[in-house]
């Protein structure tokens, strides 16, 4: 595996500046995701990364080597696509080996035969690798898609949504495939998504992307509990994150604060200090309810508990947990505020 440094890279398409001024440091053996909506840069670094886009400044070095100008085959790495790119007319197993049959690589015909064994147990696929790509399903082609990227041990793996095509199931039992096979392997992965739930679940650290720049790079817990910035906070939060004025809910803010914060599992329903207000519309999800409340004419949204028997139109006293609230000023930065019984 490697180590991956992308310096000060900024790349351009006309006049629309796709990668700006981009640093990012991957240590060896290290699982980062990228995280961010369409046009924000996420698969644009990954392919500077690959070599199939060349900066228009900067540096990206791979494993201490610089390999600006080096093409994609020279770089050592492997790309999985949001889209499968399997060969549809070869079987499972043909798939998995035809990346070891480059001239470059020199592999025997047993060591292909074992290697191709051993991924296709390690993504449990190996009782379909007499099946051609066509006879597969959603998940088994993109698991084969992951496997073609394995199978070479490159130095680094370079992962653009894979999982985004997959149902909600799917994607679900692939994210604990690939944090397992990532943590048995040891591997070097940059990872990109507009997935939160993803980038939380399997992330080391996550770097949030805005327009090409990078926002903040944290792991999991920091980044969730210290945004940098209201952008961020938004990115990280399902339900969407509440932004409120200090007054509503009578927050002491600190000095600055033009906006205030609040996730709806940190809204509070029922508290007796609470201001009122009222249930427009409840969501029964399952595993979680989300209440959208009104409240002094704000709409806000509230993660309770699945076995409440909240329903529409009640009137309910609203508050927030201790702690909770997040505070940012006019230019939507975090404003670090004492902590209760700190």
């Amino acid at each position: 595996m490697a180590d991956i440094r992308i310096d000060r890279v900024t790349k351009r398409f006309g006049d629309v500046t796709a990668v700006n001024a981009l640093d990012l440091a991957i240590k060896d053996g290290e699982f980062v995701v990228l995280l961010g909506p369409t046009g924000s840069g996420k698969t644009t670094t990954l392919r500077l990364v690959a070599g199939l886009e060349k900066p228009d400044e900067g540096r990206i070095v791979i494993d201490g080597t610089d390999v600006t100008k080096a093409q994609p085959a020279e770089r050592d790495v492997s790309f999985v696509f949001q889209q499968y790119s399997l060969y549809p007319h070869y079987t499972v197993y043909q798939n998995l080996a035809f990346p070891l049959k480059s001239p470059l690589l020199k592999w025997s015909k047993p060591e292909i035969d074992a290697r191709v064994h051993e991924v296709a147990g390690m993504l449990h696929i190996e009782h379909k690798l007499k099946n051609k790509a066509t006879e597969l399903s959603g998940g088994e082609m993109q698991r084969v898609a992951i496997g073609r990227a394995l199978v070479r041990r490159p130095a680094v793996y370079l992962m653009d949504e894979p999982l985004s095509s997959l149902d909600a199931k799917l994607r679900a039992e692939l994210r604990v495939e690939l944090k397992r096979i990532s943590v048995e392997l040891g591997a070097t992965i940059l990872y990109v998504t507009h997935d939160n739930v993803e980038a939380m679940t399997m992330a080391d650290r996550i770097g949030v992307l805005n327009h090409g720049r990078l926002e903040q790079i944290a792991t999991p817990r920091d980044i969730y509990q210290q945004p940098d910035t209201i952008y961020v906070a938004q990115r990280l939060s399902s339900p969407p994150l509440n932004l409120v004025d200090p007054s509503l809910f009578g927050i002491e803010a600190p000095a600055g604060t033009s906006t205030v914060g609040v996730r709806p599992e940190d809204i509070t329903i029922g508290q007796p200090s609470g201001v009122e207000g009222s249930t427009t519309l409840v969501e029964r999800l399952g595993a979680e309810t989300v209440a959208v409340l009104q409240v002094n004419g704000t709409q806000i949204q509230a993660l309770v508990d699945p076995q409440a028997t909240i329903g529409e139109g009640e009137t309910v006293r609203v508050g927030v947990a201790e702690n909770a609230p997040m505070f940012f000023d006019r230019d939507g930065r975090r404003i670090d505020a004492p902590r209760a019984g700190g």
